[in-house]
């Protein structure tokens, strides 16, 4: 149990790390240019004046050797590391984990989509659909859905990661606009689902494929942005229907361990709905899985 709370306390102080690194002195009132700073960002001490805490203190938390911060001290440093939504909630919740409050997250059972699901990925025709696994591995879709992110499906069921198609695959790379947004939300989403399961074997390896071959992932993974998205829009130039805005909708999917479904869709009577019918020209189709 010890050993257990080391490695979440280590966790918390990843997170404190990463994120003191993007807070500049001139963001909280201090000045900027006092002195050489080895290291962007905060030094230790000026965020433990900040979050009124002793430096010695700070210095535990953020090595993993303080593993009970309470509710007011956690507070005090998200104020002072000017964190907000998503942000703030994941470093409530890793400060519980350290602490041992709460235990982990459950990993995925499996794999399996319900004939359920399968059924409303039917359904939901014309518009494109799918269902991700919580590290989000493509687990099936419908044919729109499938024909929206052209190429994925030539790889064999266990690399089809939507992270892992937007770093890799040379379609994944152009497919969206902005690509540099996309993917920053990508992983900043990864990073919100992953933070209290960090040691789940395929997450490991994801992260780890994706750090030896993507410098640009390497980056965004050690920002430690967090942001669990449950919908937005996204601009396409879809190399066979061309380029369209769709919006989309995520809904988790209970009793599954964390999949849940995407689905898009565009504006009544315009171009982008036009390009999106395209996406499923054979209504004979079914939903295509693993």
């Amino acid at each position: 149990m010890a050993a257990a709370t080391e490695v979440r306390g280590t966790e918390l102080g990843r997170y404190l790390k990463a994120r003191r690194s993007q807070v500049r002195p001139e963001d909280v009132g201090l000045p900027g240019g006092a002195g050489l700073r080895r290291t962007p960002g905060l030094r230790r001490e000026e965020l433990a004046a900040l979050a009124g805490v002793s430096v010695d203190y700070y210095i535990r938390l953020e090595r993993g050797r303080e593993t009970n911060p309470s509710p007011a001290v956690v507070d005090s440093l998200g104020r002072a590391l000017r964190l907000r939504g998503d942000g703030y909630e994941r470093l409530h919740e890793l400060a519980e984990l350290a602490s041992g409050r709460v235990s982990e997250l459950p990993a995925c059972a499996d794999h399996t989509v319900r004939d359920s699901v399968l059924r409303m990925l039917e359904t939901v025709r014309p518009m494109p659909a799918y269902v991700v696994s919580r590290h989000n591995r493509v687990l099936a879709a419908n044919p729109p859905g499938r024909r929206l992110l052209p190429g994925l499906w030539d790889w064999s069921g266990h690399q089809r990661n939507l992270t892992r198609y937007l770093f890799l695959h040379p379609v994944g790379r152009t497919l969206y606009e902005p690509w540099e947004e996309t993917v920053a939300l990508s992983v900043a989403h990864l990073r919100a689902v992953a933070g209290a399961d960090s040691d789940d074997p395929e997450l490991t390896a994801l992260v780890g494929e994706l750090v030896l071959k993507s410098p640009e992932f390497a980056r965004l993974w050690e920002k430690y942005d967090v942001c669990e998205r449950g919908g937005g829009e996204k601009t396409f130039r879809h190399p066979a229907v061309g380029p369209m805005t769709l919006t989309y909708e995520v809904m988790r999917l209970a009793r599954t361990g964390g999949q849940r479904m995407v689905v898009y869709q565009a504006a009544p009577g315009t171009p982008h709905e036009e390009a999106m019918l395209r996406l499923d020209p054979t209504p004979a189709d079914v939903p295509v899985t693993e």
